[in-house]
This record gives structure tokens, C-alpha cells and sequence, in this order.
């Protein structure tokens, strides 16, 4: 690891860990996020247009190549909190360096709109968005959940992307991963004790195991290549270990890749940490190999 990447899992260990075990306030946590957010400096070049898409606001972001893809980006942050703005600097970084248009939905959250509301927000998205560009989905924590659970939408209506990409994905809502306890004490910033409350405030009382909240009960016919990158010591380490496991049993191409050390979603970071910019250097080698290929789903 480094010497950035150590000093940020300490950080969040002493400070933000300890808070967020605390925080009883939905809206209170919200504008503690957005206000961090500002933490992350957009990359210069890409042009941002807010737009409607499917009924959904969303941010479009066109970079100054001709787009040779474009990509459904669905921001993380528990299903309760996230948005267009805590996302914009990564999504920017990456139609910058990936060369595609990037669309932002600001999907709706809980516990105001629970389940499936964030689901049907970004399905609507995806089914508004033209062909005329292979279609890449990518998200991170819950919003790679969501990923996974509109991935096997689109194989289930034989509509397939042409590739995926999940960062620290949260895929099993029941919560029966042995990393959420094993590595609780190693996790530098989500506090295990109060992930099943924020996920009865998602859930609302729906199934744990439906499809889709929980990509890892799903089905994935005619699946794409799919990259997953997790942290090792994250809580949500098995959520994506047995996602790909599941992926691969259904025969998809998996390109797995866990980062010791890591904190949850470190790609946010890109320009601070090292570790952040290779990791995110791999996702572009991904998907420069997947653009390689014929597209299938056009």
C-alpha cells in the first residue's frame, strides 16, 4: 500500500467509521456526503449536460473525442443517499480517460422511495438510451448492486450491454457473506453493525433475495464480460467474490480483482491515490478490450 492509501484507512477508521456508526439523520449524512464530495476535483475536458432520460434526471457527460461507448455509470452510497454531484468528478475522469459518454441518473432514494424505486429509475434509463453506441453499465457499492441487477434485466430481455463493471459491489441484501464479520474490524469505513438498518430502510419489507436488490440470487443468460474490483479487507469482500462465482457458474466471463488494503470504493479517490489510478487504469484496459470485440447487441 501506499503511503496516501495508509493514511486515508486511518483517517476513516479514527474519524469517519466512528460517525457514521452514529448518524441517526438520513438528511444529515446526505449533506455530510455532498459536502465531501467536494473533495473530488472534476478532470477538465468532458462537457456536462443535465438532461431528462426515461422520465429520470440525469447528468450527460460528452468527452472531447468523438464517444466510442457509451456508459451507464449508477452512483453508490447505501440506496439512501448519493447523487449526480457526489459522482460527477469520477464520471468525468472517466469519460475523459475511457473516451465515452457517460450518463448519471439521479435515481430516487430510500427511505423515501424504497424498493424497487432506485431499480425502476435506472431500468427506465437504460431502456430510454439510443443503440447507436455499444452500451457499457458500471457502478459502484449499492449502485453496483444496481449494476448487476439492471445487467440481468438486460440478459433476461435478451438486451445485453456490451460490457460491466462493479466497484465494491453490495450484491447479497441478505447479508450471509462471512467478510461482513470477519472483516469488521479491518473495514476502514463502513461499520458492519449498521448495514441490516440501512438495508430495512431500502428494502421496505420486499424479499432479501429478490433478484432485483440482491444480484446475487439473479439470473444472467447471455451475459457479457463482466470486471469486478473489491478490497480484501472491505465487509463487502464476499459479496463480491461469490458475485463472480455466480456470474462464472452461468457461464459469463469474469474478470475478478481484489486490492489488499483498499478502502471501500478507493476509485473515488483518482488523482490522490496511486492506487486509485491503477485501478481505474485496469478498467479502462477492460473495456478497451471488450470495445475490441464485434458488438453482439446491436
Amino acid at each position: 500500500m501506499s503511503r496516501r492509501a495508509t493514511a486515508l484507512a486511518t483517517i476513516l477508521r479514527l474519524f469517519e467509521k466512528p460517525k457514521l456508526a452514529r448518524i441517526q439523520s438520513v438528511p444529515h449524512q446526505r449533506r455530510r456526503f455532498e459536502f465531501q464530495s467536494r473533495l473530488f476535483r472534476p478532470t477538465k475536458g468532458p462537457v456536462d449536460r443535465p438532461e431528462e432520460i426515461g422520465g429520470i434526471a440525469c447528468l450527460r457527460i460528452l468527452p472531447q473525442t468523438p464517444a466510442r461507448a457509451r456508459l451507464l455509470y449508477i452512483h453508490g452510497g447505501a440506496y439512501i443517499m448519493g447523487s449526480i454531484r457526489t459522482h460527477r468528478a469520477l464520471a468525468r475522469y472517466l469519460s475523459a480517460q475511457l473516451q465515452v459518454e457517460v450518463v448519471l441518473p439521479d435515481y430516487r432514494l430510500a427511505p423515501e422511495h424504497p424498493f424497487p424505486a432506485a431499480f425502476e429509475d435506472v431500468l427506465a434509463v437504460a431502456e430510454a438510451l439510443p443503440n447507436d453506441l455499444p452500451l457499457l453499465l458500471m457502478g459502484d457499492s449499492a449502485g453496483g448492486g444496481l449494476c448487476l441487477s439492471l445487467l440481468s434485466a438486460l440478459c433476461l430481455a435478451d438486451k445485453p450491454p456490451h460490457a460491466a463493471v462493479a466497484l465494491s459491489p453490495w450484491t447479497d441484501l441478505d447479508l450471509a457473506g462471512e467478510s461482513l464479520t470477519a472483516n469488521a474490524e479491518t473495514e476502514a469505513m463502513l461499520p458492519a453493525s449498521r448495514i441490516g438498518e440501512v438495508r430495512d430502510w431500502y428494502l421496505g419489507g420486499a424479499a432479501k433475495d429478490d433478484p432485483k436488490a440482491s444480484p446475487l440470487y439473479a439470473d444472467f443468460p447471455n451475459c457479457p464480460p463482466v470486471l469486478i474490483q473489491y478490497s480484501e479487507s472491505e465487509i463487502l469482500a464476499d459479496d463480491a467474490r461469490r458475485m463472480a462465482m455466480r456470474l462464472t457458474e452461468q457461464g459469463a466471463e469474469v474478470a475478478l480483482q481484489g486490492w489488499p488494503g483498499m478502502v471501500h470504493v478507493w476509485q473515488l479517490f483518482h488523482g490522490m491515490l496511486p492506487e486509485a489510478d491503477a485501478a481505474l487504469g485496469r478498467v479502462a484496459d477492460f473495456v478497451a478490450a471488450q470495445l475490441g470485440r464485434p458488438d453482439t447487441t446491436r
